[in-house]
């Protein structure tokens, strides 16, 4: 058995299923597929692959980006996800600084936003 042929499930802890269940549905469109025995929210990703969100009483995300997506036009994307209102990030720190809410470092881009409990998600567009 080989870890690559097999599928991956993504966990990340929410403390309010149904903001979660709002946020990772409607705002970011992604297919809502049940609730597990244990409680977790699950939705499909891709490749046969799914988000499950952990309901934990005291969240404490991780200070890292958690989850990315990659996408073929960062810009499209950000502008689909904005309209639906999904709040991107912006930052100017030394050698690194987003124009447009974006980081681009000539090799890949990409965006980063915060779920309801502070989960950092982003979008990334290899070049």
């Amino acid at each position: 058995m080989s870890l690559t042929d097999n599928a991956v499930a993504v966990m990340l802890p929410v403390g309010d299923t149904t903001r979660a269940q709002e946020f990772y549905e409607k705002r970011l469109g992604l297919p809502y597929d049940g609730t597990s025995p244990a409680g977790e929210l699950r939705f499909r990703i891709a490749g046969g692959n799914h988000l499950a969100l952990r309901p934990f009483p005291e969240v404490h995300p991780s200070p890292n980006t958690a989850l990315s997506f990659e996408v073929s036009d960062i810009a499209s994307e950000i502008a689909d996800l904005t309209s639906r209102g999904v709040t991107f990030e912006d930052y100017d720190l030394p050698g690194f600084a987003t124009v447009d809410h974006v980081f681009d470092d000539g090799a890949v881009k990409a965006a980063w936003f915060l779920d309801p409990d502070g989960n950092i998600l982003c979008l990334h567009q290899p070049l």
